[in-house]
């Protein structure tokens, strides 16, 4: 059994971008916010990512602008660093060792070359006690250096980056957990508790839930759970503080941020509604309403111009001072639960499954952002609790990425189920998927399962689903039968049984000659052609629960999992069982571009991997402990450059990589290592001269000035070899991946382009040397029969040689005068410098 090795689990496309706080740059022009193990750049303006940042190895909790440095931002992570980072070049400058897990982030300006940092008090991220802890970063030259001067401020604070807060520029810092609110004073090292009731006399709820602090004035702004706003004042001593209230949330108050003037106050919760408080005339208020989903983080611009608030459908809406929205980031959208599992659309490769309410969601993977939505249900969803609506809980594509099928179903309390099979039609000149046809009621029951036949030899589409009803249907495309305006349709063309027994799960081969359907304990193999009944497979007790094909060289295995927690593999040629182990599988899928399969085990109260080959018993490659709880849906999704890994332990990786999603709905990814080293070479290919002003046109240009260069260095060098410059230019590469609005002006980079596209002449002219040189013989002999004879080269004629290889290319006419030139007697220039 091969163990993990260098293969490691991450999160990498389609990560949370409201799992923290957002921040936004001194000039309004970057917006960076933490996204599974790295740190995002996004353009305020074009919505466009403009860097990663990597280098942590585990989850990133928190962003935070460097108070002396506007141009530089800290990251922490539960991997125990805390990274600075030149964001606009994408840069890591330095790494700090905590040695513990970091799960939040603060800075004041008073207090220069010291962070604040929320750690757990018994070094275990499972611990449920925090404390606020003050680290004093070293002053080195080193770019990895062990922090060490670590001294406690405030013990049992909350995890919650939202419970704590910094007033009057760093004079006293605020913290809240539960009904009691702390206030710590720096100068005077003392802290005063401040403790409300949990639920008052009228039934409210006073737990805090987030807190702001005036940037001017000594006021404290804590959001509760029954949707109150308290603002605090007078609290310099602990019996004469007072509050005033607020009230218009209906539910808890998620976030509170003051305007750096602190003329407003901003609040949001679940309603979805940004709300704009005027500072000390309370009775004033703005609204920005259906901002789309529950409000999580607000965020403000230092120069107060933008604001931006993060929502729980993993988005991020950019507003200006809360006038109107001017940009949106949407992530993956991450609802309770993924009825439809993780698909991959054959023809975007983008990752497919539930989106918003009544949609499905198309995401790259490759680029890490939202494609678009499609809507399925074509109904608009009502926000009431309680209320029974449309929900799409089956998808699947044909071979070719032409046919997507849906199934969305509603089943009303004290009324049948309602339940739609429909079919979509990709359109070409819409680039998206157009409704075909509507089956309404394909079965007396709810469906279990549905898949297409992905034969690319199949002569018909064809989609098989099952259902409780203890049938299964093969539904067919039909021609056209009347009209060539027409569009073709789908009909049933099959409905198969079998003892009158429940079918759970469908699966056909990977060349479409072959169905397998379970009935409860029972595994049919039917003929798609005749609909004949082909072979039952015997199987110990227990219900199948899945299904799945072997791929290539193994096509001829049949693999399935039962309830009693038995992995079985039959073999189709002989029908009999090959072979079976105990393992209590939650999911079993297969690559289908290698003969490999995954299968998720639960044990331990988290998820195993094992990845095997049906005709080896031995794994190819085991994971333990993955994550925590079982995982239930997953995907191979095809890359589009393949690794050329040697390795054993990571050849299952090459063509295709596995996504799957936890119980929390975080989507991860395994990597390897040369993956990582890779995203990191690239990250840090811009090498930065200090004494150079840093600006988008230098970052496109300073390659190319660079390449220059090394080619005088060339001509000035004559024992150096002639190198052979790459086709791939490097200006075409810049003006290719360098965003647009980065970019020179298109009439200054056209010179350079065109120029980047000429193919020199003495690298492509090679099949014309040879008759150049037997046309220009005559006239060398006329000059001198001597010549003719090889002697070796003297050292003006070395240079000359070096010259011509590393000059630009020169006309027939130059050619003939240097070679004339060569011929002629220096000896006399020798003996001159003799004398």
């Amino acid at each position: 059994m091969v163990e993990n090795g260098d293969i490691r689990v991450v999160h990498r496309g389609g990560s949370k971008i409201n799992f923290r706080e957002p921040v936004i740059s001194n000039d309004s022009r970057f917006l960076l916010c933490a996204s599974g193990e790295c740190v995002r750049v996004f353009s305020t303006s074009t919505e466009e990512c403009i860097h990663d940042l990597r280098g942590h190895t585990d989850l990133v909790t928190g962003v935070l602008l460097r108070p002396s440095n506007h141009l530089q931002v800290y990251s922490c992570s539960t991997d125990g660093t805390v990274r600075l980072w030149d964001f606009t070049d994408g840069i890591l400058i330095k790494t700090y060792l905590i040695g513990y897990p970091v799960y939040s982030l603060y800075a004041s300006a008073n207090h220069e070359g010291v962070i604040f940092i929320v750690t757990p008090m018994q070094n275990d991220k499972r611990s449920e006690l925090f404390q606020l802890v003050a680290v004093h970063l070293p002053q080195c030259g080193d770019q990895l250096v062990e922090a060490r001067e670590l001294s406690a401020v405030l013990s049992n604070v909350s995890s919650n980056p939202a419970a704590i807060s910094f007033g009057r520029q760093g004079e006293y810092l605020v913290s809240a957990k539960g009904a009691q609110l702390v206030i710590y004073f720096f100068e005077k090292k003392k802290s005063y508790r401040f403790s409300l009731k949990e639920d008052n006399k009228k039934g409210g709820k006073n737990i805090l839930t987030c807190l702001a602090c005036h940037p001017k004035e000594d006021c404290i702004a804590t959001g509760h759970e029954d949707g109150k706003i308290r603002l605090w004042r007078n609290f310099n001593h602990n019996r004469e503080y007072t509050y005033s209230t607020l009230h218009w949330h209906h539910s808890a108050v998620s976030s509170l941020r003051f305007t750096p003037e602190g003329t407003n106050l901003l609040s949001g919760g679940v309603e979805s509604v940004l709300v704009q408080w005027r500072y000390n005339q309370e009775n004033q208020r703005d609204f920005l309403p259906r901002l789309g989903a529950a409000i999580t983080h607000i965020a403000v611009s230092p120069n107060g111009s933008l604001f931006c608030t993060s929502h729980s459908d993993n988005k991020i809406t950019i507003m200006q001072s809360c006038v109107k929205v001017s940009a949106v980031i949407q992530g993956l959208v991450k609802g309770e639960n993924v009825n439809t599992d993780l698909i991959v659309d054959p023809r975007s490769k983008a990752l497919v499954l539930n989106g918003k309410p009544g949609h499905l969601q198309f995401y790259s993977l490759q680029r890490d952002k939202l494609l678009y939505n499609l809507d399925i249900v074509q109904q608009e969803y009502i926000h009431e609790l309680g209320l029974e609506q449309f929900e799409v809980v089956k998808a699947a594509f044909d071979g070719s990425g032409t046919w997507l099928a849906t199934v969305e179903e509603r089943k009303p309390k004290a009324a049948e189920l309602e339940l739609n099979l429909k079919l979509w039609a990709f359109d070409e000149q819409t680039q998206s998927f157009v409704l075909n046809t509507t089956i309404s009621a394909p079965h007396e029951a709810q469906i279990t399962a549905m898949c297409f036949d992905q034969a690319a030899s199949s002569q018909t589409t064809m989609l098989v689903s099952t259902s409780k009803d203890g049938h299964f249907k093969a539904w067919q495309l039909d021609a056209p039968a009347h009209t060539e305006d027409e569009s073709p349709s789908w009909s049933c063309d099959f409905v198969g049984a079998y003892h009158s027994l429940v079918p759970e799960c469908c699966c056909f081969s990977a060349d479409g000659s072959l169905l397998s359907v379970s009935f409860q304990e029972v595994v049919t193999v039917w003929s798609p052609t005749s609909w004949e009944l082909l072979a039952t497979l015997s199987q110990p007790p227990g219900a199948i629960r899945d299904l799945c094909f072997g791929r290539l060289s193994c096509s001829k295995y049949l693999l399935g999992f039962t309830a009693s927690k038995l992995l079985c593999c039959w073999n189709l040629l002989t029908c009999f069982l090959e072979w079976s182990t105990s393992m209590d599988i939650s999911l079993l899928l297969a690559d289908p571009l290698s003969e490999n399969i995954a299968a998720f085990c639960f044990q331990a109260e988290s998820a195993d991997l094992f990845v095997f080959k049906p005709s080896e018993p031995r794994p190819l490659f085991s994971h333990k402990a993955v994550c925590s709880g079982k995982v239930t849906h997953a995907v191979f999704a095809p890359r589009e450059v393949m690794l050329e890994s040697c390795e054993e332990s990571s050849q299952w990786l090459n063509r295709s990589q596995l996504y799957f999603i936890t119980q929390y709905m975080n989507l991860l990814t395994f990597t390897t290592k040369a993956e990582e080293d890779r995203l990191m070479a690239s990250s840090k290919q811009l090498v930065i001269d200090d004494s150079i002003t840093m600006t988008p046109f230098n970052l496109l240009l300073g390659k190319h000035r660079h390449q220059q260069q090394e080619n005088l260095e060339l001509v000035s060098n004559p024992s150096a070899e002639r190198i052979a410059l790459p086709q791939s230019s490097v200006s075409i590469k810049e003006l290719l991946q360098t965003p647009a609005h980065v970019l020179p002006s298109t009439s200054f980079l056209c010179s350079m382009f065109v120029q980047s596209l000429l193919i020199s002449v003495t690298d492509t002219g090679e099949e014309n040397k040879q008759p150049e040189e037997e046309m220009e013989s005559e006239n060398e002999e006329e000059v001198s029969d001597g010549e003719i004879e090889s002697r070796a080269l003297t050292p003006e004629q070395a240079s000359l040689r070096a010259l011509e290889c590393a000059a630009p290319a020169l006309t027939k006419a130059q050619v003939r005068e240097l070679k004339r030139v060569k011929k002629l007697d220096h000896s006399w220039l020798a003996g001159l410098l003799d004398s």
